[in-house]
């Protein structure tokens, strides 16, 4: 029997988001086809308490100081000594790393799922080129239609180089946390609201804020998550005096059956492509209202697609309105989005994909190691 192929991801940080919890997911469904080492270039390893011990091997990332030659000194070190079958990168955060395997040679996946504010209107000069350079012989993956479009458009790599994998995730019928446990003190009756994430400037929680405003006697509002912008979103809540249908539940492991028992999912973000909650929202059968960032459009039923809105908190007040006051229009939109879930967004459609192209990728060097011998 042969070994698993081991697979090295780096990623700028293992804390929990989209990304972290979608190799959680490939790590469970791939099997022992592969193994897995991690490296979490900040220390931060939440993510890896979805796993099960042995599943994965975390590694201390070398130190980042010094220039950017002796940072990548030390990373094609770390890559010649461990050797391994792929080489998978994550984002801008890790691009270094696609720099410093131009001398090594492992053959190598980078996986861009979207950036952060500093870039969520314009590409920086500096870091287009960086790209172009760093994937110019590498296998690009991304999730949503927007990033293959940049991709190709902006970065200039070359189309047989690009995947497009969109993101999926397994149905989920029942839930276990109940709302009613949860103490939140709201007036009983009123259509729920909910809004999922890390509380950061791309977020644009406060936009949210001021679209709930109006509604706060006719709907109560969810926050789900923790960040460096929270006090500043409890002041806004504060300012715009609706904290009796606000609430914060802080960073939760139970995001998925909160929002089964949730009619609205708000998106509020100057920055997203494909995002996780999206879908989550869609599998519990939730209408999303949300601004139209990257995918978000495409990835909802064509029933939603009139509540995904452009950037003000008007516009998007006005999406919400509509939601809260028709049950049967927003129930109608949250049986067509899961339906489409479940059609187009299966997890184990996700898994193949990446199973076949970590397959072809790592081929690469055993094919490699042929020739030489």
């Amino acid at each position: 029997m042969n070994a698993p192929a081991n697979i090295l991801h780096v990623f700028p940080t293992f804390a929990i988001g989209g990304a972290q919890m979608r190799l959680v997911a490939l790590v469970k469904g791939l099997g022992e086809e592969f193994s897995h080492t991690i490296i979490s270039l900040n220390g931060d390893n939440a993510a890896s308490r979805f796993l099960a011990p042995g599943e994965v091997n975390l590694v201390a990332a070398p130190a980042a100081s010094g220039s950017l030659m002796a940072r990548l000194h030390r990373y094609r070190k770390l890559l010649r000594e461990r050797q391994p079958d792929l080489l998978v990168t994550y984002n801008w955060g890790a691009i270094e790393w696609a720099l410093a395997n131009g001398a090594v040679e492992i053959p190598h996946i980078h996986i861009e799922d979207g950036f952060g504010p500093e870039e969520s209107n314009r590409q920086f000069p500096r870091r287009v080129w960086t790209r172009r350079l760093a994937l110019r012989r590498s296998q690009v993956v991304v999730p949503s239609r927007t990033l293959e479009e940049m991709a190709l458009k902006v970065w200039h790599l070359r189309k047989p180089s690009i995947r497009y994998i969109p993101n999926g995730i397994e149905p989920r019928e029942h839930f276990r946390t109940r709302l009613a446990d949860l103490d939140l003190g709201l007036p009983p009756g009123r259509p729920l609201i909910v809004w999922a994430g890390a509380i950061r400037r791309e977020k644009n929680l406060p936009r949210l804020l001021r679209a709930f405003a109006p509604l706060k006697r006719e709907a109560s509002l969810l926050l789900l998550g923790e960040g460096p912008d929270m006090a500043a979103a409890r002041a806004e809540v504060e300012n715009l005096s609706i904290g009796q249908s606000v609430r914060f539940l802080g960073r939760r492991e139970d995001v998925r059956d909160i929002l089964m028992q949730c009619d609205i999912l708000a998106l509020s973000s100057d920055t997203e492509q494909m995002p996780l909650v999206v879908l989550e929202a869609m599998d519990a059968g939730l209408a999303v209202a949300s601004t139209a960032v990257g995918d978000v459009k495409y990835m909802v039923c064509e029933e939603n697609r009139p509540y995904i809105v452009q950037g003000s908190a008007q516009e998007l007040g006005a999406a919400m309105r509509t939601l809260v006051a028709d049950r049967s229009v927003r129930r109608t939109i949250g049986v067509a989005n899961q339906r489409r879930l479940r059609q187009d967004y299966a997890a184990q459609d996700m898994i193949a994909a990446y199973r076949a192209l970590f397959r072809e990728t790592a081929e690469k060097m055993n094919k490699g190691l042929r020739s030489c011998a």
